[in-house]
């Protein structure tokens, strides 16, 4: 546990008398691969949360979605998720460009359960690897460095109602954002997304994407 906890963390056990609860806890659950129950765990969750750091040292949290499998084990000390079409502003894959380091953590709502992972990222653009996810403009690979199971306690039981229309399938079109119907972004959305505004309804205002976000239409 010499490499895991640091002087900060080895500070607050000692205060609170946890040292070699610590210890014990980090023997039991830290591993630096893939087990089983990892990969099994893992490849049945369609969302995790990623964490990266920016260069200005902000740690930045984002939920990444889409199909079942959205994770790919490569074996077993590599996973891989795509990056799909965002908001334009590539925040985790600059991050991730800029500081390799990152977290995840996938969760279960309903069972309930979840796993962590520390990992050192790198962005591919390699056609074999996009090709492994619908729609990726880029694909995210992770050497694992450590991972483990938390205690699910303090997780609220949570059911899932249904999937997301926008999670890209092979079989049909994804349908155009909402938000790129704004009024404010349309000199600023290519050609193609343009004419799909006027299918998907035309263009509306800020007010009544609003509206749209708080009914759970956007």
């Amino acid at each position: 546990m010499t490499k895991f906890y640091g002087a900060q963390h080895r500070q607050l056990q000692q205060e609170f008398n946890k040292e070699k609860l610590a210890d014990r806890v980090g023997e039991a659950i830290i591993t630096d691969y893939i087990t089983e129950q990892h990969r099994e765990f893992i490849e049945n969750k369609d969302f995790f949360f990623l964490s990266t750091v920016d260069h200005r040292g902000f740690p930045t949290c984002s939920h990444k979605g889409g199909d079942i499998g959205l994770v790919k084990i490569l074996d077993e000390k590599t996973l891989a998720f795509p990056s799909l079409d965002g908001n334009g502003m590539y925040l985790s894959m600059g991050n991730i460009d800029a500081n390799k380091k990152v977290g995840m953590l996938f969760i279960d709502f309903e069972t309930p359960h979840r796993v962590r992972v520390h990992g050192t990222a790198e962005l591919s653009r390699d056609p074999a690897d996009l090709a492994l996810f619908h729609e990726a403009e880029l694909v995210v690979k992770v050497t694992i460095e450590e991972m483990f199971q938390n205690c699910p306690r303090y997780i609220h039981r949570y059911k899932r109602i249904n999937e997301s229309r926008y999670v890209p399938k092979v079989e049909s079109q994804t349908p155009l954002p909402v938000w790129k119907r704004l009024d404010a972004v349309q000199d600023v959305i290519d050609d193609d997304e343009k004419a799909k505004v006027a299918l998907e309804g035309g263009i509306i205002t800020m007010e009544e994407y609003e509206i749209l976000l708080q009914k759970g239409e956007a």
